[in-house]
């Protein structure tokens, strides 16, 4: 009995282990080729699947979009909360929440964010929407950051235009950063926050 019970949990296991390098080749191609310039075929010849196999998993190339960007902001979600679950002092805090949106962008794999970046027109009215009211969550935890700047006399400036221009710069450099240049992702971070924070010692 105890067997039959493994071989049957085997293929839920396999099945999402396959959902989600699924996903992760959608994330992938939606980002080089863009949503519109990606078809099913591309995506089910790059998961190495059969032409119909996708909609195993989703309904629609609409709802492989929305997954992709909701997996992406759920992942950096969860990085930016452990680091407010530390007790750090703000300016150290803003630096590790810096390398870890940087590390969502540019790093090799993470290609879930600059979709949300660049693709969120190509959603429906419905599921814009959608992500939007997920996405105020992760902008809710970067704003708790700027005023903790603030109120800590290491920002000044209105507090949500300086939320702004701070996600503003770093989403920016999915535009410019080549993994083969001269700056890292952590030389990047270091950069960015010595831009912002200029005085602190």
């Amino acid at each position: 009995m105890r067997a039959t019970a493994k071989k049957r949990a085997a293929p839920r296991r396999s099945e999402g282990n396959r959902r989600a390098e699924l996903l992760a080749v959608c994330a992938r191609l939606f980002r080089e080729k863009g949503f519109d310039g990606t078809t099913i075929r591309d995506i089910s010849s790059a998961a190495g699947m059969h032409s119909g196999s996708p909609f195993y998993h989703f309904k629609s190339k609409q709802e492989m979009l929305v997954a992709v960007m909701e997996e992406g902001l759920a992942e950096g979600l969860k990085r930016s909360q452990a680091v407010f679950a530390l007790k750090l002092p703000p300016a150290e805090r803003f630096r590790r929440l810096v390398r870890i949106h940087l590390g969502t962008i540019l790093e090799d794999g993470n290609d879930f964010i600059p979709v949300l970046l660049y693709e969120i027109r190509s959603l429906t009215p419905a599921n814009r929407r959608r992500i939007i009211a997920v996405k105020d969550g992760y902008d809710a935890l970067w704003q708790k950051m700027i005023d903790e700047l603030e109120e800590a006399g290491l920002l000044a400036g209105d507090r949500r235009v300086a939320r702004l221009f701070v996600l503003g710069a770093l989403n920016w450099t999915a535009q410019w950063y080549r993994p083969a240049g001269r700056l890292s992702v952590d030389r990047i971070a270091e950069e960015t926050a010595a831009v912002f924070l200029k005085s602190v010692p």
